[in-house]
């Protein structure tokens, strides 16, 4: 027998074995763990609701998930239960953890259910899991009634009855009606077939662009270059400091290094750039943007 399978069938006997804690034992545990810190009250008050855990995992298994792994989400948030639980606010630990349990459960079941990320969002989620169901009641319902319903009214009804927007059923509807696909299946069911990732469009550049591009940069530097030419020694610092750095220098920091104030370092910067202005006159209006 496979390890995992041996471990999927263990759980549920260990947990079936576990105590069942009274009122007064369980309050005593929950303020142990939440005032002291105790971690033998925190594995105590959780290996008494494992059971309710995995039942609940049990529930989910329609959707295709390993039961291992959604025992493993249902301890999870049954730690997670056990870690917020204020045992102040009168409520007995199992009616709070359910909830706990559940939305970890469902958070791993949208994850891997298909590779395309289904939604996060609270609507999304009731859709997710009720979906189906509502929609096969409203069909039984409406075929009781000897009427026939389009797919566009029963998106219609179930947005009504889930009380989410029609747009989020209608991507709901497209998510769950198709499979994931890879992109290195072939179209055809010949051996020479091409791979659907061929058919995708490159966004990226293409070759005689990046020629372009490069050409383009080249001759944007050989410009600047020959332009700081003309600046004095300070001039230049200011420039190179203020537009030729992946982090410019602020007119603060230079006015501190140069001695000078803010203001007149703000002089010289455009003092600079008028010279190198009038040196690539009518050269190039990108380099002229460069330096506004």
């Amino acid at each position: 027998m496979p390890k995992d399978m041996t471990s999927t069938m263990s759980m549920p006997r260990q947990a079936m074995k576990a105590e069942l804690l009274d009122a007064e034992t369980e309050l005593k545990l929950a303020y142990a763990w939440r005032d002291e810190r105790d971690e033998a009250a925190l594995h105590r008050l959780v290996t008494a609701y494992m059971r309710l855990a995995i039942s609940m995992a049990s529930k989910f298994r329609r959707y295709g998930a390993p039961m291992n792994d959604l025992i493993q989400e249902a301890g999870l948030g049954l730690m997670k239960a056990a870690d917020k639980f204020d045992p102040d606010r009168g409520v007995r630990f199992s009616t709070y953890a359910v909830w706990w349990i559940k939305a970890s459960i469902q958070d791993y079941v949208m994850r891997n259910w298909s590779m395309v990320r289904t939604g996060t969002t609270a609507s999304q989620k009731s859709l997710f899991f009720n979906m189906k169901r509502v929609q096969a009641r409203l069909e039984r319902e409406a075929g009781a009634r000897g009427e026939y319903l389009d797919g566009h009214q029963i998106q219609q009804l179930i947005a009504t009855e889930i009380g989410v927007p029609l747009a989020d059923v209608q991507m709901m509807s497209g998510r769950l009606a198709g499979s994931d696909f890879s992109l290195n299946a072939q179209q055809s069911s010949d051996e020479e077939g091409r791979e659907w990732i061929e058919a995708l469009e490159d966004e990226g550049p293409q070759a005689a662009e990046q020629v372009e591009e490069m050409r383009d940069t080249e001759t944007m530097r050989r410009w600047i270059a020959e332009a700081l030419g003309v600046l004095n020694e300070r001039e230049r610092f200011i420039v190179q400091a203020r537009k030729l750095r992946e982090d410019p220098r602020t007119l603060q920091s230079l006015g501190e290094e140069l001695g000078l104030s803010k203001e007149r370092v703000r002089q010289l910067e455009s003092i600079a750039f008028d010279k190198m202005r009038k040196h690539m006159a009518g050269q190039s209006q990108q380099v002229l943007a460069y330096l506004n």
